[in-house]
């Protein structure tokens, strides 16, 4: 005789073997119920089902049945269609959080991804085989190392200008910190996103951030020297440290690669194309990506400290400072112009001092001497000098030549212009004279 196959999950094996301990009576009923987890109540209707079916009793009644929480076909169609239109290019976690937030559409994100594969809108990603790094641990609190970089991307998807994502996150909770856009990564953009992070946050311990020449001189002819923003970050009381490789600093580059996928979905939801309409939606969207992403720190607390210098302080400190010392009649020379000072009393103590010239982001000059400010004025106006290109500005001046350059009046000139005539005379083989055929007397007499 054929012996029957029963087929049963794991779950309902370690139920069969339970039972039959509970009817052998090696273990109580009550016994029973606490290692299932079900009421001593259904362990009764179990052990009568065993004795009558065997085995085959505890198979789920509901196997091979339509679950009373499964979705609807209409539901189905619903949402692929609200993807297919809206959503082509969302990942599906990033889809069903946008389905529950806007259209209230409440379905997993595995759901949803099963769905997206079977219609051809997602396709599984194979993980690379990473090189392993050795894992540095967070700092255990909160405010103690900020990590900062820049994102060049194409944030608004040809709707604007190519620009750059200022990025500050914490290490111990991955939080963002401050974002800012920007027209390049220069030393502007960080000085004006760290100034938006000390009047919102304070003064952090640290600032992490790579060996680009904006945090660090890599000269080493230049050694000691300090760039303008290091200069300002050690002044503030802020320490500097400079990562030797983009994986020192994997927090913020890994939320730079969340920020490029979700940030460039958000701004197109909400039809947002310039650097300044983005940056004052910002702080919301900060708002929301903490909730989501942001861990707790280890250690309670927050490392931020006050920050003790006025506002006027602030602005000296955040600008752009070069050294100069006054000559016989109190000139100096600053970016091709030269500046007379006009001070009041006795000038001449002042002959051969070193003030320090401070010029902020709308170019205005202001001299400092031992703290205190100096009058000055401009009396030889040189030409513009030339922007420098140490900083990650060059992308951003190419695109403004090529801006420039159609926007100029421009006319091609026509085929048959005299222009074109004589370009096509001048390429053309030239051919030799034609000479003529020489005459052959034919006459023999004589």
């Amino acid at each position: 005789m054929a012996k029957e196959i029963i087929s049963m999950s794991h779950k309902e094996l370690d139920r069969l073997q339970i039972i039959r301990e509970s009817v052998s009576r090696h273990i109580t009923q009550d016994q029973a119920a606490e290692r299932i987890g079900i009421s001593v109540r259904q362990v009764k209707r179990l052990v009568q089902r065993y004795r009558v079916e065997g085995p085959q009793g505890l198979i789920s009644r509901r196997r091979g049945k339509r679950p009373n929480n499964a979705f609807s076909p209409e539901f189905r169609s619903l949402v692929i269609s609200l993807v297919r239109d809206k959503y082509p290019d969302f990942g599906p976690t990033f889809a069903s959080e946008k389905l529950r937030e806007i259209h209230g559409l409440a379905l997993s994100a595995e759901t949803l991804r099963k769905w997206m594969v079977e219609e051809g809108l997602w396709r599984e990603r194979r993980r690379k085989i990473a090189r392993i790094y050795q894992r540095r641990q967070r700092r255990p609190c909160y405010g103690e190392l900020i990590q900062i970089d820049g994102s060049p991307h194409d944030w608004f998807e040809a709707r604007g200008p190519r620009c750059t994502l200022i990025v500050f996150i914490d290490d111990a909770t991955s939080a963002l910190m401050a974002l800012r856009f920007a027209p390049a990564e220069t030393t502007r953009a960080y000085m004006e996103t760290l100034r938006d992070y000390l009047g919102n946050h304070g003064l952090p311990l640290a600032l992490y951030s790579d060996r680009h020449s904006i945090f660090r001189v890599n000269n080493p002819e230049r050694e000691g020297e300090l760039t303008q923003f290091t200069r300002a970050v050690k002044t503030l009381g802020i320490a500097p440290i400079h990562a030797n490789t983009p994986q020192a600093k994997g927090r913020v580059e890994r939320a730079n690669q969340t920020l490029q996928d979700r940030l460039v979905k958000e701004l197109r939801l909400r039809h947002i194309s310039d650097i300044e309409t983005a940056n004052a939606w910002l702080p919301e969207f900060v708002k929301a990506y903490n909730d989501r992403f942001a861990s707790q720190p280890r250690e309670g607390g927050n490392a931020h400290r006050d920050i003790h210098h006025t506002p006027e302080e602030l602005n000296y400190i955040l600008s752009y400072q070069a050294r100069r010392v006054l000559s016989r009649n109190l000139t100096f020379q600053y970016k091709t112009c030269a500046y007379q000072i006009r001070s009041e009393g006795q000038g001449y103590r002042l002959r051969h001092a070193l003030v320090t010239v401070c010029e902020n982001f709308q170019g205005e000059i202001t001299v400092l001497h031992d703290s205190r400010e100096l009058g000055c004025e401009k009396y030889v106006d040189g030409p513009e000098p030339l922007p420098l290109d140490d900083e990650k500005s060059v992308h951003e001046r190419v695109e403004n030549a090529r801006f420039d350059l159609r926007s100029k009046f421009y006319v091609k000139p026509a085929a048959d212009h005299p222009w074109n005539t004589r370009r096509t005379q001048s390429m053309s083989p030239v051919k030799p004279p034609k000479l003529p055929r020489k005459k052959v007397d034919t006459d023999k007499s004589g």
